[in-house]
């Protein structure tokens, strides 16, 4: 009887030894977790905070396209070189609410979601994150990254500067990045020097860089534009420019 206790003793400390090895190691797994979900919250930090006063030499999608074809057109200008009917066309087309919200137009997100998710909602904040810290396409982590990423954004940086950081990495055709690449490439003058309609058809394609043209625009792009020229117009007579112009 006595052994068989001593073995029943033996069996159940191996068992409590197991289970605290068991504890012990998903304890550290954790603490090893959490350590590693905040390093990557202190390098984004870090990143927003250089990037709100140093230009973002790359992006994932321009890297990925001089990849592709070998070379991309990109020349990075302050928003002050960039003609201010551009900054309103852009703001017009993409985020008409952009000096309104706080990185989320919840309005917008509202009309997406009654429209069966058809359409996009993502402001101009969310598509600088996207470009500049992220990547392309679809996924959960993405759009986490994305949704936490947005308003640490909107808290550091200036409306200004968010939008000047968009006008320098969006695409704006195969291999072209920026509307100072863009006014150069189809019209040979600088961002500085567009016109209303020339700023108005860059923020055109906006949506689908590659797949709609500039010199070239099909119908259905030259009523956008038109649209964004109007919308560009309405918002500068009705005070949502101000957060971005003088």
């Amino acid at each position: 009887m006595a052994k068989k206790a001593a073995r029943k003793s033996r069996g159940k400390n191996k068992k409590a030894s197991g289970s605290k090895k068991s504890q012990g190691l998903i304890a550290r797994m954790r603490r090893w977790g959490l350590r590693i979900v905040l390093g990557i919250a202190v390098a984004f930090f870090a990143l927003i905070l250089i990037y709100s006063v140093v230009n973002p030499p790359i992006t994932h999608t321009i890297w990925s396209e001089w990849r592709r074809l070998g070379k991309v057109e990109r020349d990075w200008v302050a928003i002050e070189e960039i003609s201010p009917v551009m900054s309103r066309s852009a703001v017009a087309a993409e985020d008409a609410n952009f000096c309104l919200h706080w990185g989320f137009d919840v309005e917008a997100i509202r009309d997406a979601l009654e429209d069966g998710g058809n359409r996009g909602a993502s402001t101009i904040t969310q598509q600088v994150v996207k470009n500049v810290f992220l990547w392309q396409g679809r996924s959960w982590v993405r759009k986490a990254l994305e949704t936490s990423i947005t308003p640490v954004v909107e808290m550091v940086w200036s409306k200004q500067r968010i939008l000047e950081v968009y006008l320098n990495v969006a695409e704006t055709g195969t291999g072209v990045f920026g509307v100072e690449a863009a006014a150069q490439k189809y019209y040979g003058v600088s961002a500085a020097k567009m016109s209303p309609v020339q700023a108005a058809r860059i923020a055109a394609i906006l949506p689908s860089p590659r797949n709609r043209s500039v010199i070239d625009p099909s119908v259905r792009t030259r009523r956008r534009a038109a649209s964004i020229l109007d919308g560009a117009a309405t918002i500068r007579a009705d005070g949502r420019a101000k957060c971005f112009e003088d």
